[in-house]
């Protein structure tokens, strides 16, 4: 199968990790008999310093063109560097929501693993890391709080602010299909997460799930009030598979379940339209102090990647490969700095590209 992937390298640590990837992506074609082609793009500060602007209206239609996109990190330090004395709307970041919102990228997919050789960075109970824990927070990205109209403004002489939660049942329906389709390719459990106990828009999302789940008889489905899912993610992590929720919701939970990880250098993500196109990238940051030193972990990347193959392009198997090689190679002991600890092989960025694409 041939594809075409964009590739945006992006800033700091950015070009060393896609590398990376890139490099398992090609091992995995070679493997399964694919031929992946590759477009380099610009955004972020490396665009900025090209073309003055973090992405450009090209960039955009180049992207759309493509199959899928890999990226790594936008940004860079914003004490010191130039691109964060411009508005807010040329700053590096405004690249990465400019282009979310013109691929309309609506879904969110953020997992959470905890390998049991990183048990110990857990910050949890030894007796609940031990269980370990792999779910997927399926985030809805471009509508409720987040997008609703606002306002600050005097009201019989006191400044009010408004912020409105706006979802309609098509916004619900469409994120909901995407998880119980993505739950078929898991552990066929959904827990969909909400406030129904309150919210009007609350009660409108779990009537919509419960119609789409009409569809889905293999996959089961419980409904959870956001409030016990924030404790139930500490208490007993384990239960979850999808996670289903809406933007605001999904924005915490996404990130107290990256922390109980104990490293955001193995956590990947992924943003889908309503189609099979998508854009991976590491949940991570840019970390310009070593950046161009070799030393920037590149798993969450190449974990993008496996999601890239398995969301993307339908390429179940050769996903799972991916996942393989990454468990192995932290079972034989290889780490990066971030993940080191006694008794374990230190190895380098392109170090461990090696050695995951070795175990392909």
């Amino acid at each position: 199968m041939n594809k075409n992937i964009a590739v945006i390298k992006g800033d700091g640590i950015g070009p060393e990790i896609v590398t990376e990837a890139m490099k398992i992506l090609d091992r995995t074609a070679e493997k399964f008999g694919h031929c992946f082609s590759y477009e380099q793009l610009l955004m972020g500060g490396c665009s900025i310093d090209v073309n003055g602007v973090p992405l450009t209206d090209e960039t955009i239609e180049r992207a759309k063109a493509a199959d899928a996109v890999l990226m790594g990190s936008i940004g860079g330090n914003t004490s010191t560097s130039p691109w964060y004395k411009l508005p807010a709307d040329k700053r590096p970041e405004a690249g990465l929501l400019k282009l979310r919102k013109s691929l309309n990228l609506f879904a969110n997919l953020r997992p959470a693993v905890l390998y049991s050789e990183l048990k110990d960075a857990c910050p949890l109970k030894a007796e609940i890391a031990e269980k370990g824990f792999d779910m997927m927070i399926m985030r809805e990205l471009t509508g409720g709080l987040y997008f609703g109209a606002r306002e600050t403004r005097e009201i019989d002489g006191v400044m009010t602010a408004v912020d409105t939660l706006t979802y309609n049942e098509n916004e619900i329906r469409r994120i909901a299909v995407r998880a119980f389709d993505i739950a078929m390719k898991r552990r066929k459990k959904v827990t969909s997460v909400d406030k129904a106990n309150v919210l009007d828009s609350s009660r409108l999302w779990r009537k919509v799930v419960e119609e789409v789940a009409r569809d889905y008889p293999g996959v089961s489905y419980e409904h959870m009030l956001v409030d016990n899912c924030a404790m139930q993610l500490v208490k007993d992590p384990a239960q979850f598979d999808v996670v289903l929720t809406e933007n605001m919701f999904g924005d915490i939970l996404s990130d107290e379940a990256s922390m109980i990880t104990g490293s955001i250098g193995m956590l990947a993500s992924a943003s889908l339209n309503d189609t099979k196109f998508g854009l991976y990238e590491p949940s991570g940051g840019s970390a310009p102090d070593i950046a161009g030193q070799n030393k920037a972990n590149p798993i969450a990347t190449i974990l993008s990647a496996a999601m890239l193959l398995r969301f993307s392009f339908d390429m179940d198997k050769e996903a799972d490969a991916v996942e393989a090689a990454v468990d192995k190679a932290l079972k034989d002991g290889y780490r990066t700095g971030d993940i080191m600890s006694d008794g374990m092989k230190l190895v380098s960025c392109s170090e461990m590209g090696d050695v995951i694409a070795a175990n392909i």
